[in-house]
């Protein structure tokens, strides 16, 4: 028996105010997976409640319980169906097939140019006019001039992939000189050429800065928090599985950057719990094997293991401010996944932050690098590498130079 689309990914809408959503998908297992889906839920702006996670190593069924963040916010629910459609292993007939994003080629690069008047929270509105269309940020140039005017850059990908179509760039234009108003001067968006390579190079960093955001010892803030994250390794409650017990610190994110460390070191989940946070800590139960098939054994590999998940649950982001001349700047670094896909939303919150403190962005960069020594490799004994260079080889960080208006001596 064929499954048809609708099957695969259901979406059963809460039917009273502030319970959540619940999404149900039912497909073949692949590695990875659980984390795919999570991040792009993350995407939309929805939040996990609680969710299961099961799997025979063939075919796996995952409940999330998900609400919007915040919870005014209009979820595209149809959109998100076909977004974790697309997650999942290619097993449906050809007519559904085709109504998804081509991913087997990298998607193409399109120029967005933003001329308007500026004012305070531009980046991030026009940001959140993107994450709404389903618009992905590669990269953004701020020039700002003394007359107040402001050209903004956005190098961006579609997920839907219908960027060369003129009624979707018409769309995103509109969209967005209607959120701007009377301060949008001109909106252009077409195919990116030879400037976005030109904007691929950033100035370096010095070597005290890098230093201070890639270091390996915890901060008093951290040690104090390293206490409030549990994590139990049990290899006796199943005869095939590892027990993984974590309670920690709920957070924005949490639960990807868990799955996330699963993916990327060939760990398999086979049955997983994720509970709902009380008192602003969440629990989960996680039922584990390495890619083999077999349990997590050797003590290194188990303290590693844990070790990575502690890092992430302490340090999924790195923030530093620095004095550059008479201006401040903000840096922000976090790792991405081996397929090179970072953080979900980082960008958004960042611009939502500095909008709401009334910072003012003027120069912004965002570099990245796509590397990462796998946890478990073919030689033993397994040692991590150093934090420093797992995290300056993985990660991409924005260089955000803001400054807040001063008054001006009569």
């Amino acid at each position: 028996m064929v499954m048809s689309y609708e099957d695969v990914v259901l979406v059963e809408e809460n039917k009273v105010c502030g319970e959540p959503t619940v999404v149900t998908v039912n497909c073949p297992d692949k590695a990875g997976l659980g984390c795919d889906l999570v991040r792009n839920v993350l995407e939309f702006g929805l939040y996990v409640t609680r969710g299961d996670f099961s799997t025979d190593g063939k075919w796996c069924y995952i409940v999330l319980w998900v609400v919007p963040r915040p919870s005014v916010l209009k979820v595209d629910w149809e959109s998100l169906k076909k977004r974790l459609l697309s997650c999942c292993p290619s097993f449906l007939p050809a007519f559904y097939l085709n109504q998804l994003p081509n991913r087997s080629k990298p998607p193409s690069i399109y120029l967005l140019k933003v001329f308007s008047m500026d004012r305070k929270g531009l980046v991030h509105d026009v940001t959140k006019v993107l994450c709404a269309l389903e618009l992905t940020i590669q990269r953004l140039k701020v020039m700002t001039t003394p007359d107040g005017k402001v050209l903004d850059l956005f190098f961006v990908t579609d997920h839907l992939d219908l960027l060369h179509t003129k009624e979707r760039r018409d769309e995103t234009c509109e969209h967005l000189s209607g959120v701007l108003g009377e301060c949008c001067i001109s909106c252009e968006l077409q195919l990116a050429g030879p400037e976005y390579e030109s904007q691929q190079g950033f100035s370096s960093i010095s070597q005290e800065i890098a230093d201070e955001l890639f270091s390996c010892e915890l901060s008093k803030e951290d040690l104090s928090n390293d206490k409030k994250a549990v994590i139990t390794v049990d290899n006796l409650m199943s005869p095939a599985h590892t027990l993984l017990q974590i309670q920690c610190l709920d957070q924005k994110a949490l639960i990807y950057d868990i799955l996330k460390i699963s993916k990327d070191c060939n760990i398999r989940i086979t049955y997983g719990r994720i509970s709902t946070s009380v008192n602003g800590y969440r629990s989960l139960d996680l039922f584990i094997q390495k890619d083999d098939g077999k349990k997590i054994i050797d003590s290194e590999n188990q303290v590693a293991l844990c070790s990575r998940l502690k890092e992430e649950m302490l340090h999924p982001l790195r923030v530093i401010v620095t004095n550059r001349g008479p201006d401040t700047e903000l840096l922000v670094a976090n790792p991405v996944e081996l397929s090179g896909k970072g953080r979900p939303r980082v960008f958004y919150d960042v611009t939502f932050a500095l909008k709401t403190l009334g910072i003012c962005i003027f120069s912004n960069q965002r570099p990245r690098w796509s590397r990462l020594v796998p946890l478990f490799g073919s030689k033993p004994p397994l040692h991590r590498p150093p934090l420093r260079a797992r995290w300056s080889r993985l990660t991409p960080f924005f260089r955000v130079q803001a400054t807040t208006p001063q008054a001006t001596t009569p």
